[in-house]
């Protein structure tokens, strides 16, 4: 997994061993992983995301899918998956930090309807400013119940 993270992130971003190691075993955590079976039968890991609850509200620490699977549909699956799991944990509200430049990021939960809560100046060790959005899940998991 690590490797993967290593992919996704630029340097100053991307989690050291030691660090994404130490946040899947953090108290409250858990990891959703996709795999794609090959011609092989071999699993190969395609994508992650990491998250905890903590009281009423959830963390995702990050959110991770290799460059030829991304625009495949793929992040939003683990989005929902974590969104759905955290639920289940009587979580209300989910917060995330994504780097202020990461135009496709911020795309994305745009479209999952992640909001602005604040900026984190200096969040990144390479001195990039974080924005922390958040979604409240007691409003989405009201939506998706709604009849279309």
């Amino acid at each position: 997994m690590w490797r993967i993270d290593q992919q996704c992130f630029a340097p100053g971003i991307a989690y050291s061993q030691r660090e994404l190691a130490a946040y899947i075993r953090r108290k409250g955590a858990f990891t959703i992983v996709a795999e794609q079976v090959g011609e092989q039968r071999e699993a190969s890991i395609q994508g992650f995301i990491v998250a905890e609850a903590r009281r009423a509200m959830g963390h995702i620490i990050s959110i991770d899918v290799l460059p030829n699977s991304q625009r495949s549909g793929l992040g939003s699956k683990l989005l929902k998956a974590v969104e759905a799991r955290l639920s289940a944990l009587q979580c209300r509200n989910v917060v995330l930090e994504t780097a202020v430049d990461n135009i496709g990021a911020l795309a994305f939960y745009k479209r999952h309807h992640y909001s602005l809560l604040k900026t984190s100046p200096r969040y990144y060790s390479n001195g990039v400013d974080a924005f922390v959005l958040g979604k409240n899940l007691d409003s989405a998991r009201d939506e998706a119940l709604r009849p279309s």
